[in-house]
């Protein structure tokens, strides 16, 4: 995907730098108690992340999080000027983002009905956008990819 038309470039820079400072901020944000308690919930019940708290307390495991979320913003935000780190980047948005929508699935009542339409918890629900973020980073890295396997 060749990023040349100027609506479709402002949109991805718009996107992408949208993720970038929604993802430092909450990641510096997990440091706090308070963020640390709300989470402990959907890492707990997550197969795939509840093995965190058998080697750190929820804090630490909030600060590793948060440590992994303020990273993935920085390697996103190398796009203009690094392919490699940027992709790096996208990967990384990849699976924070897959792991934060498997929570719907994990976490207790995260599916409810409301005036009887199913609904699912729109904090978690949000993060399909975010999901296509890191795939549209990869995917506008593709030409690179391709460039470095000739």
């Amino acid at each position: 995907m060749e990023i040349e038309n100027k609506i479709f470039k402002t949109g991805f820079y718009t996107a992408l730098f949208g993720a970038v400072i929604i993802l430092l901020w909450i990641g510096i944000f997990k440091f706090t108690p308070t963020e640390a308690k709300a989470i402990k919930p959907l890492v707990e019940n997550s197969p795939l992340m509840s093995w965190l708290y058998l080697i750190g307390n929820v804090q630490q495991v909030s600060n590793f999080i948060g440590i992994f979320e303020i990273i993935t913003a920085l390697f996103l935000a190398t796009f203009p000027f690094s392919k490699k780190l940027s992709l790096v980047g996208g990967v990384l948005n990849t699976v924070i983002f897959l792991s934060t929508l498997s929570f719907m699935f994990t976490t207790p009542n995260s599916f409810n009905v409301v005036d009887g339409i199913w609904i699912p918890d729109a904090f978690i629900l949000k993060d399909l956008a975010f999901l296509g973020i890191g795939f549209m980073v990869i995917g506008a890295n593709y030409p690179y990819l391709k460039q470095q396997k000739q």
